[in-house]
């Protein structure tokens, strides 16, 4: 049981179940003193729990001529009937409270959803799922998180208590509305399973054919596949882990630089900005000076010509695309720059 629950249920039941064990306690031992000493502990609690629980079963304990055992006995009744009512309506509270809160929790999520535009849709809780959408907390980015599994949701809404999530099949085109899939920019199919990306990719291209879609890849003879349903992206973790593998080895100075740059807890990543008709017209030193928040690196042209380190009197045209190692706050401002146009 999560946590959060277990403290929800030690919260709410220990001062009834204390008061209904201290009946019980002071049942059990008036019944022992008005039995005597042919009655046992067990006769005691069992007379007890008939009582409390208005059962009607012939009294274990003798009381014919003793008017104050049955005033007791009275007494007991009303106090375990009290606490037992009290109990079952404390459960009943517990259990519509828990369910109320849960479809309130999902309306407040689904209405903050809907104002989300550009944001990312991750379709896979799991660890590479998990792995996207902490890069994606540490740029800045928004993203609606969608699985399947329960455990997988809660876990990572406890890391991310502010994170959206929805709870359902990614492979279902409902589940996709839901997260926003119409406005979204980009879809992540990360499930651990080809199929299951292959019909998450497929979907998400046919309701929104604008947005781009990466998709993870174990099998070979499934990229072709993925490709044709409209894969903008394929990775192979395999593949990939084994280029690692062999550049780990043969240039560990360029890994170790990577991994710096990329650490759990920096904030330095290579960003792409696309530059827009405002800004053409404006030179690289103009659109992005020097500044402590991003360096460019290179850009590429409409044409897909790629420059490396350009000049900073080189002119800017609509669609080129200029590569910078940025903080979150860097990009930002590029990208403002970028669609506002450079002296906004």
């Amino acid at each position: 049981m999560p946590n959060f629950i277990m403290s929800r249920v030690v919260r709410q039941f220990t001062k009834p179940a204390a008061a209904l064990v201290a009946v019980l306690a002071v049942g059990t031992v008036g019944y022992l003193i008005i039995g005597g000493s042919a009655t046992t502990v067990v006769d005691a609690l069992y007379m007890t729990f008939i009582t409390i629980a208005t059962i009607g079963y012939g009294e274990v304990i003798d009381m014919t001529g003793k008017p104050g055992a049955r005033i007791f006995t009275m007494c007991i009744g009303f106090a375990g009937i009290g606490v037992t009512s009290y109990i079952f309506s404390k459960v009943t509270a517990f259990i519509i409270a828990g369910e109320f809160n849960t479809v309130l929790r999902r309306r407040k999520m689904l209405k903050r959803i809907s104002q989300l535009s550009g944001h990312y849709i991750i379709c896979g809780a799991g660890r590479v799922g998990a792995n996207v959408a902490h890069e994606l907390e540490k740029t800045n980015r928004a993203y609606v998180l969608l699985d399947i599994v329960d455990t997988a949701i809660k876990g990572h809404a406890e890391r991310y208590p502010h994170a959206l999530y929805v709870l359902g099949d990614a492979t279902e085109d409902e589940m996709l509305e839901e997260a926003g899939i119409r406005r979204a920019a980009g879809v992540f199919a990360v499930t651990g399973d080809d199929n299951r990306n292959l019909v998450i990719t497929l979907s998400a291209k046919q309701i929104n054919s604008a947005c781009r879609v990466v998709a993870r890849c174990h099998e070979v003879n499934y990229f072709s596949k993925m490709e044709r349903v409209g894969a903008d992206a394929i990775v192979s973790p395999d593949f990939t882990g084994g280029m690692r593998i062999v550049s780990s080895m043969v240039r560990p100075h360029v890994v170790d630089f990577l991994d710096e740059m990329l650490r759990a807890d920096g904030d330095l990543r290579v960003e792409q900005i696309v530059t827009g008709q405002p800004t053409a017209g404006n030179t690289v030193a103009k659109f992005a000076p020097q500044s402590v928040e991003y360096v460019v690196l290179a850009m590429r042209t409409a044409a897909m010509d790629t420059v490396f380190n350009p000049l900073p009197e080189r002119v800017l045209q609509a669609g080129d695309v200029v590569v910078v190692m940025a903080t979150p706050a860097g990009r930002r401002t590029l990208e403002h720059r970028a669609a506002a146009g450079v002296s906004a």
